[in-house]
């Protein structure tokens, strides 16, 4: 049965990588349906955040073919119920939406978002949380004419887990026990 996992993949800051770590996904016709790329607090290793649906059986053969690739350090692997994840939204409205008599101010509060800039020529307006709370956004706003609306990729961290830094130690020792 297939279902969504994300997959944390600690990795070395080298160019081309993340190249690397997709073609893994097309390899198995997997769908990226969310990804994410960023900074770790250890300097020079990063982490991509990768959202995916398919089997139990596949994502294991994924995340082991992604280990052994040059670069790669660690891939943890999840369901959503083992995570606190968010995305982020930006929604672009015409000026005119608040020349409408329409309270946006009462929506962007009901939705728990906020108005980030207020232009001559448009409103922006910022929502974090889930894919299904940022859509709910969209819709109520829809009526006074989105001109633009775009959401990043996924953010998040396991409930429970040892420190990255922990991995990063196991996975050396394991590597320099392997070779002795």
């Amino acid at each position: 049965m297939e279902k969504l996992f994300t997959l944390n993949i600690v990795t070395e800051n080298n160019i081309g990588l993340l190249n690397h770590v997709t073609i893994v996904f097309t390899r198995r016709h997997l769908n990226i349906r969310s990804i994410t790329a960023s900074e770790s607090k250890i300097k020079d290793i990063y982490t991509y955040t990768i959202v995916v649906k398919t089997t139990e059986e596949l994502i294991g053969k994924v995340a082991k073919q992604l280990e052994k690739l040059i670069g790669v350090y660690k891939v943890f692997v999840y369901e959503d119920h083992e995570l606190i994840h968010q995305e982020l939204a930006l929604y672009k409205l015409p000026i005119s939406a608040i020349k409408s008599g329409i309270n946006i101010e009462e929506i962007v509060r009901e939705h728990s978002a906020r108005i980030l800039d207020i232009e001559t020529e448009y409103i922006l307006i910022e929502k974090t949380g889930h894919k299904e709370d940022t859509q709910k956004l969209l819709k109520a706003l829809q009526p006074f004419g989105v001109l633009q609306f775009i959401r990043s990729g996924r953010v998040a961290m396991a409930k429970p887990m040892k420190s990255l830094d922990e991995h990063l130690l196991e996975k050396e020792n394991a590597y320099t026990y392997s070779n002795t």
